[in-house]
């Protein structure tokens, strides 16, 4: 049964991706248009169904009523009892019968029959509740809609109403009445009729539904097709995107969604330029700064090569410079490699409970000799103990770049300050300098990979442009954010915020 029921969600999952907008599109119109025709046509043939059956109640009820008078005025039902006819009275009876699709019967107030235009029931005795409600001088009548049929039950006065009402006797068949009918005139009709005009009602507005389901079928296609028109234009659009067409302008703004899915699209697109524009500054600045340490040791090899005898000191100057060279060319290849691994999917972090005074402190102790050659001040402010889940490794390298751009970009004699606190969700550590800032329209571009405000204080100080760029990573993959405030001339100011916890 798993079997069967992995099976189903795969072929549901299938038709998923095969089944396009246009086939839902089209079930949607088509049942918010059947469903209220047909509603229509069987709420319309129910209604003049009823309607009929209405009217031919309230015209047997006259008819009833007509009769009633005549057999009283003409004293019909004492002529019966006297054996004498009245021809004019029976073919009236018989012709509303027949006019009414139905059968007309006579009881007196011994609850006998006295006519049946069927001829069948004459003689037996008619006991039942609409009777004796007539006898009580009420008019009734009943529709069974089951059995297709209707009936009226019309009290007839007699000439003299000084009687008393019916009593149990009478009731029973058993006695006479004395409560001014002398009898009930019950008219019985069948509703086929009725029932025969509903039927022509579907099937003569079959013919129309059918038209009209025809129509909405078109109108419907039509209406998906027009709906699907702008989306179609979208993916031939995303199809010359998808083909490398960069340049393709996404303007599909038809609707507020695909205004949406273009404007979205649009900034991807935009967003890939960057990363291809990006990229390919990357590969020529990688080519760039691998190249001139090798260009540099080139150099001094071939003056090394070209100096027969050399003195010993000019010898080990320039092997000095070839090694310094070469660590550079090391430092560069050290930084992308960190760069490379940062920016895989799924980077490799090690989280753990870590005290964050302990590893500002031990940065701080490394990078003090560094700033004591400059004569550059260091000052820590802790506000508070604070330990997070980090990465230990990667962080200490982030904070320790900011630190020591602090110290390299600084003036002589120039001071750093660290900063450290928290609250109940991040703790924040910034990093200040009074050295020569970063102009305002550099502040955007610091975090690029080897871009370098000032290229040739870089090369002095043995900067790769990498350093800011593998701070900014460590901290996005910590979930954090990095803020640069800078005046040119007054110093730089780097404001770290990291949760405190870390939720992959």
């Amino acid at each position: 049964m798993r079997r069967i029921a992995e099976h189903k969600r795969k072929i549901w999952k299938a038709m998923e991706h095969t089944i396009g907008m246009r086939i839902p599109l089209f079930l949607a119109f088509l049942i918010l248009t059947l469903v209220p025709l047909l509603v229509q046509v069987r709420f319309t043939s129910g209604y003049f169904y009823q309607s009929h059956v209405e009217e031919r109640m309230a015209e047997a009820q006259n008819r009833c009523l007509i009769l009633a008078n005549k057999i009283r005025s003409s004293d019909y039902i004492n002529v019966l009892l006297s054996g004498n006819p009245n021809p004019a009275l029976d073919a009236e009876l018989s012709t509303t019968a027949d006019l009414m699709n139905g059968r007309i019967v006579l009881v007196d107030d011994s609850f006998k029959i006295l006519k049946d235009t069927f001829g069948l029931s004459r003689g037996k005795t008619l006991v039942v509740s609409d009777v004796l409600k007539a006898f009580d001088g009420e008019t009734s009548s009943y529709l069974n809609q089951k059995k297709k049929y209707f009936y009226v039950a019309q009290p007839i006065q007699a000439k003299s109403t000084d009687a008393a009402p019916i009593d149990s006797d009478v009731a029973a068949g058993n006695g006479k009445n004395t409560a001014g009918v002398q009898g009930v005139l019950l008219l019985m009709a069948s509703t086929e009729n009725s029932a025969l005009l509903q039927e022509k009602i579907v099937q003569k507005t079959g013919f129309l539904q059918l038209v009209m389901f025809c129509f909405i079928l078109i109108a419907d296609l039509l209406a998906a097709a027009c709906l699907l028109k702008p989306f179609r234009r979208l993916q031939q659009q995303l199809d010359m995107v998808a083909e490398g067409n960069l340049d393709q302008d996404i303007d599909v703004k038809t609707y507020r969604e695909t205004r949406d899915i273009s404007e979205a699209v649009m900034q991807t697109i935009r967003k890939l330029k960057n990363l291809d524009r990006s990229r390919q500054e990357f590969v020529s600045n990688v080519s760039h700064e691998l190249k001139t340490p090798l260009t540099s040791i080139r150099v001094l090899a071939d003056s090394l090569m070209g100096m027969e005898s050399a003195p010993a000191e000019l010898y080990q100057e320039f092997m000095q410079d070839i090694s310094a060279e070469i660590d550079r060319e090391g430092k560069i290849i050290d930084d992308l490699l960190t760069l490379v691994k940062m920016d895989k999917s799924s980077p490799d972090l090690n989280i753990a409970q870590t005290s964050i005074n302990g590893l500002l402190e031990q940065i701080l102790k490394r990078m003090t000799p560094i700033a004591k050659r400059r004569n550059i001040e260091i000052t820590y402010e802790s506000k508070r103990e604070v330990s997070a889940d980090v990465d230990e490794v990667k962080l200490s390298l982030a904070l320790s770049n900011l630190v020591e751009n602090a110290i390299k970009y600084n003036r002589e004699e120039g001071k750093v300050w660290v900063t450290l606190d928290a609250d109940h969700k991040f703790f924040y550590v910034k990093v200040e300098d009074n050295g020569v800032g970063i102009p305002k329209e550099f502040q955007e571009r610091v975090f690029e990979r080897f871009y370098r405000v000032d290229k040739a204080r870089s090369r002095e100080t043995g900067g790769t442009g990498l350093g800011l760029a593998i701070t900014k990573n460590i901290i996005l993959l910590h979930q954090g954010a990095i803020r640069l405030k800078s005046e040119e001339g007054k110093g730089a100011t780097f404001t770290v915020r990291i949760p405190l916890n870390y939720i992959p």
